[in-house]
């Protein structure tokens, strides 16, 4: 039996050509919930055993400071080079369930009118690999499905992350499944196999930060030249935590992000404007507050966070926005952890400015 080097054409092309029939691969998935098939994206995994077999739909279940309806969260990263993961493997089935999914994809494509040549060759070595013992470098085959070993391990099958927009990206994992057994880590070769930091990425693109509205004086009118004093308390806002995990037979790993305030960015609205500090970024104080209350009898004193308007907003208003930068980090199963990109999310008031009325007698 000749063995293959590295990847297999063939198989490469069977998969390809079995997507035409919504094969395992990348037929409807839970996407960026789990893996499977069917549709949603909702917080809640499936998973269990029947008398012959183990049978699981594990879906990622997330919990605390996220979206609840499976879209992206409003936190926008500040390295616009990172992304979180367009696809990756997890598991999927057991051996007794795979068997009957897989073999019955492979029958409906070998019978599409059509099907010959190159891609019915392809599909001919799909069904030797998990029927025959058909493999190739660093990728084994199975006997039967490898329903001997049903109940202790489960196939794993790659899942597209629905909020990628680049197609090739999501689909890049197009490695055929494969088994892993109970309580031991994917191949090495499987490097997108789900892992604790890719969780914590999916926790970080689906979470959820609060609306926190700048405290100002004046409150939402002020004058020409005269300073307004913006600040957050320590009170109003606090870190959030996302979690996203995974608890199927034989395999449980988890991951929580927490992002944590620590600067806030002023933006006037206009060109005719002055910050405190010129940046317009207040950094955090030692009581984890931001800025300075107004206080009677700081009229005269320059904010340490804030804006003076230079000209009058006219009949209109000024969109002041103000922006809170987030520290962001994970923790994970097995004590692993570090950090992901700082992440920034923001909210607009209006403000109207006046000209000061000067009187003369």
């Amino acid at each position: 039996m000749p063995v293959k080097e590295a990847h297999c054409p063939l198989l490469a092309t069977a998969a390809l050509a079995l997507t035409l029939s919504t094969l395992v691969l990348t037929g409807p998935a839970y996407a960026s919930t789990g893996v499977g098939t069917g549709t949603g994206a909702g917080t809640e995994q499936t998973a269990g055993s029947g008398d012959k077999s183990i049978y699981a739909a594990a879906r990622i279940q997330y919990s605390g400071a996220v979206t609840k309806d499976g879209s992206t969260g409003n936190v926008t990263s500040s390295d616009v080079n990172w992304t979180p993961p367009p696809c990756w493997y997890a598991p999927y089935l057991g051996a007794e369930d795979f068997k009957k999914k897989m073999s019955g994809e492979i029958e409906s494509a070998k019978n599409t009118p059509g099907m010959g040549g190159t891609a019915g060759a392809a599909i001919g070595e799909m069904q030797r690999h998990y029927e025959d013992g058909y493999g190739w470098t660093n990728t084994p085959g199975y006997k039967d499905y490898n329903v001997e070993n049903d109940g202790k391990g489960m196939f794993w099958a790659a899942v597209e992350n629905p909020d990628e927009p680049d197609i090739l990206k999501r689909s890049s994992c197009n490695d055929l499944p494969f088994w892993v057994d109970n309580g031991k880590a994917p191949p090495a070769q499987y490097e997108e196999a789900v892992k604790p930091e890719i969780l914590a990425a999916l926790a970080y693109q689906r979470m959820q930060l609060p609306a926190t509205k700048v405290t100002l004086a004046p409150e939402t009118t002020t004058k020409v030249n005269l300073p307004t004093w913006a600040w957050l308390d320590k009170a109003v806002f606090n870190e959030v935590q996302a979690t996203a995990a995974i608890n199927v037979p034989g395999f449980d790993i988890q991951a929580t992000t927490t992002a944590k305030p620590v600067a806030l960015k002023l933006e006037p609205g206009t060109a005719d404007a002055e910050t405190f500090p010129a940046s317009g970024e207040c950094a955090m104080n030692a009581d984890d507050s931001i800025g300075k209350a107004y206080a009677k009898g700081d009229a005269d004193k320059t904010p340490p966070c804030g804006i003076r308007y230079l000209h009058s907003s006219g009949d209109g208003v000024f969109k002041l926005r103000a922006t809170i930068t987030w520290k962001v980090s994970w923790t994970g199963t097995g004590g692993a952890g570090g950090d992901l990109p700082d992440g920034t999310f923001g909210t607009t008031q209006d403000i109207t400015v006046q000209e000061i009325q000067a009187v003369n007698r």
